[in-house]
């Protein structure tokens, strides 16, 4: 399920409205590039999926509620069916399905990610976000980088580390990257 970059800015940005914040103000709270935020809420560029999960903690909502207008329920368990997990990024070269969207109150957002096989010929894009993130190898081999460190991870491999510091991914081998994400 893709929802409309709009939508999800229009949510975002009458959150911050409500809560009387600027822009700029939330921007740097939250420790992101006030200009790259603001295009992220005129809806020039899709929002990060780190950048959503900070945002949704920042105003107690759950991410599920960002991304498509209807509040979470579940509060003992949820289950999701395969083929059944939302997708909830349009990065190019990246898929993003969230595995717990209907649980209340996350205390962590799974995802399970797949970095295409185009992956590899393209320079890592880096990214940051407060808190912290766990990678676990599905399928395929993964390099990682993270705050200047390349780390090459294979099927059962896992990573911990601090969401802060720059990091990204791309796929290695000429096939797809399955991996499990858990950002915190």
């Amino acid at each position: 399920m893709k929802e409309n970059v709009k939508e999800i800015a229009a949510r975002v940005r009458v959150l911050r409205e409500i809560e009387e914040l600027s822009a700029d103000v939330l921007a740097k709270e939250l420790g992101f590039d006030p200009a790259e935020y603001v295009s992220w809420e005129e809806g020039q560029k899709d929002f990060p999926v780190g950048a959503l999960v900070e945002i949704a903690s920042r105003f107690r909502v759950d991410l599920a509620e960002l991304l498509t207008g209807a509040a979470s329920k579940l509060k003992t368990f949820c289950v999701t069916r395969a083929s059944e997990a939302p997708e909830v990024s349009r990065r190019p070269m990246y898929g993003y399905w969230n595995l717990a969207y209907n649980f209340h109150r996350k205390k962590a957002e799974p995802f399970l990610v797949e970095a295409s096989a185009e992956t590899e010929s393209k320079p890592i894009n880096l990214n940051t976000h407060p808190g912290q993130e766990f990678n676990y190898v599905l399928e395929g081999r993964l390099l990682i980088s993270i705050s200047g460190h390349d780390i090459e991870l294979s099927q059962g491999d896992c990573i911990y580390y601090d969401s802060s510091e720059p990091h990204g991914m791309k796929a290695l081998g000429g096939k797809a990257a399955r991996f499990l994400a858990i950002v915190f």
